[in-house]
């Protein structure tokens, strides 16, 4: 079979990330994914645990010299997020990805790639499977359902993890450590609706051509949220041309910001070359606000002649376009403690509108617990305004920074004598599971690292084979040297 990553350093480690992309693996599809690895280490004679949820943990005893220092886990998740081009064939609940090397940087045809968080899965495994790299007895453990809200790192039992050193390998800025997360939650927003039958012109409506991007590391970007863009152009055209919604839709993944959103509404005889106007101003509008951000933004507009319907009454038509419009998204608050940093925020991920229901689910993220439960408050409040209700799930502690931390000082070292660098040592707005690994296993030394990557979250994806390199080696020294 023709290896597409063959000429790339570590080969090792890009075997085994290559063999993992063969994998369908996105979020709520990891039962093969975590089958393989703890497949791999029956096979290699390690020591395996594989919980009830798809966590999978591999035991390697210290190297010749090693046993008397402390174990250390290398930390990654096995899921990613599975996204994919309009139009595109790829079904990721059975295809693998199609992968290729562009200018040094590695991709997969249509999709997202995964390198959040493949690369680390196949760093450790790498690291299992040699019999000549120096380290501390290891504690390699792979979490399943990080992306839709970190579930795999909620139900893992520590008490079968000794190790109180942790290098967890989810970041994606080679050259830095992180230090601190943003705690979260998800927000489950819904207002029931009344359906009517209803007739008028059908017109069909998309807000698309946006870069999306992760909800964390692109939320202070700015950049264009399909699903409230889509809510304030229905609210322009509502106030001129009269309409109910039949049909809506967009995004994908509560912690994705959305780059395609679409609606169906019904509109009176009449209005439809004054909405067609409408919607051309308001794509003209978009342009202008997101030139430099989102400068792909479109709002396509389509007549697809007299229909009947069972659509939303108009009471619930404004509803949904009230929530739409005064739905808080975006940066809330800077931090004053780190320059540059963005405390808390929230993202409108998801929107759909079922038979009787419309929902959204609303990511949140913040690294002061009470301003995460002040933007879950706002959001119930408004809600329950408009007849609804919110429900929050899949929350998450922020992860303290340390003052102290043995293991950082080691990695920066590290570092400066590999590179003639000094690390940087920051913070992120995203949340990781060391915030996790933190509340359960308190007196836990962590850092973050990962190599290049740009785009994760989108089907732009890419990841850096020259920096996968160089952080192995990184990786792999500082393992040795924790004797």
């Amino acid at each position: 079979m023709e290896r597409k990553l063959a000429g790339c350093k570590p080969e090792r480690v890009f075997y085994y990330f290559e063999e993992l992309c063969r994998i369908p693996h996105g979020s709520g599809n990891t039962g093969a994914a975590s089958d393989y690895c703890a497949a791999f280490a029956r096979e290699h004679g390690l020591r395996v645990i594989q919980d009830e949820v798809g966590n999978v943990i591999i035991f390697k005893p210290a190297s010749a010299g090693y046993e008397s220092a402390p174990p250390v886990i290398l930390q990654g998740h096995l899921d990613m997020v599975a996204e994919q081009t309009p139009g595109s064939a790829h079904d990721f609940l059975k295809d693998g990805l199609d992968l290729f090397v562009e200018d040094g940087w590695i991709g997969a045809r249509d999709t997202t790639l995964g390198g959040d968080d493949g690369i680390a899965i196949a760093y450790a495994l790498a690291i299992l499977e040699s019999d000549t790299l120096p380290h501390p007895a290891l504690e390699c453990v792979f979490t399943v359902e990080e992306e839709t809200g970190m579930d795999g790192a909620q139900a893992l039992d520590p008490s079968v993890l000794s190790a109180r050193r942790m290098i967890n390998l989810d970041s994606e800025d080679e050259g830095i450590v992180l230090a601190s997360c943003a705690g979260g939650l998800r927000e489950n927003c819904m207002l029931p609706v009344e359906r009517a039958p209803w007739e008028g012109i059908r017109f069909h409506l998309e807000v698309t051509g946006l870069k999306g991007g992760h909800s964390g590391a692109e939320i202070h970007t700015d950049r264009g949220n399909a699903v409230l863009l889509m809510g304030r152009l229905l609210y322009e055209i509502s106030r001129e041309v009269p309409f109910v919604i039949n049909e809506m839709k967009g995004g994908l993944k509560d912690n994705a910001i959305p780059r395609l959103c679409t609606a169906e509404l019904l509109v009176e005889e009449g209005g439809q070359a004054r909405l067609l106007e409408i919607a051309a101003a308001v794509e003209r509008e978009f342009k202008g606000e997101y030139e430099v951000q989102d400068p792909e933004v479109k709002v396509l507009c389509e007549n697809r002649g007299w229909a009947q319907a069972n659509a939303v009454t108009p009471t619930g038509t404004t509803r949904i376009l009230f929530f739409l419009n005064n739905c808080p998204n975006g940066v809330q608050a800077m931090s004053h403690h780190i320059e540059g940093l963005v405390e808390t925020s929230l993202n409108l991920g998801v929107m759909e509108l079922l038979t009787d229901a419309f929902t959204a689910h609303v990511s949140i993220r913040s690294s002061v617990r009470s301003r995460k439960y002040a933007l879950c408050r706002k959001l119930e409040f408004l809600c329950e305004l408009l007849g609804g209700e919110a429900e929050s799930t899949s929350e998450y502690p922020e992860w303290a920074f340390r003052s102290e931390s043995p293991l950082r000082n080691v990695l920066c070292e590290t570092y400066r004598e590999l590179t003639g660098k000094e690390m940087q040592v920051q913070a992120i707005h995203a949340g990781l599971e060391c915030g996790l690994f933190d509340d359960k296993m308190p007196g836990m030394d962590m850092v973050s690292i990962g190599p290049d990557m740009r785009d994760i979250h989108t089907t732009a994806e890419r990841l850096s084979a020259a920096s996968v390199e160089r952080t192995w080696e990184l990786l792999c020294e500082v393992l040795k040297r924790l004797r």
